[in-house]
């Protein structure tokens, strides 16, 4: 992506989201986002798109062997999930005194 016109993404660490698309689809389920990449538009999402990863042994790890672990998704296959209403939502973005609030437009509530 360039850096000229940087996109704002209303997703951010910490966040509950529900997955729209791909394998691990469920728009019934709220899951965390562990990580944000805004540069290359991928999210990283606590129990969605694991793989497995073949480690060698180390001193940290001396066995080795196979880990299970997540990898990104793209941002676009998310959708902020909004609590009170149970379901995911889109987003709206106001100022308030100067500082972006985040609301759900689902519900009308503050996305803490």
């Amino acid at each position: 992506m360039k850096t000229r016109f940087k996109p704002k993404f209303n997703i951010k660490k910490g966040d509950l989201v529900a997955v729209i698309a791909g394998d691990d689809k469920d728009r019934t389920k709220a899951r965390k986002v562990l990580e944000v990449n805004p540069v290359k538009a991928r999210i990283l999402v606590e129990g969605v798109n694991i793989i497995t990863k073949h480690t060698k042994p180390t001193a940290q790890n001396t066995k080795g062997g196979i880990v299970k672990q997540e990898a990104p998704i793209a941002i676009s296959n998310v959708m902020l999930w909004d609590a009170k209403a149970g379901a995911p939502t889109r987003v709206n973005r106001q100022r308030d005194n100067g500082k972006l609030i985040r609301i759900a437009k689902k519900s009308g509530e503050v996305i803490k």
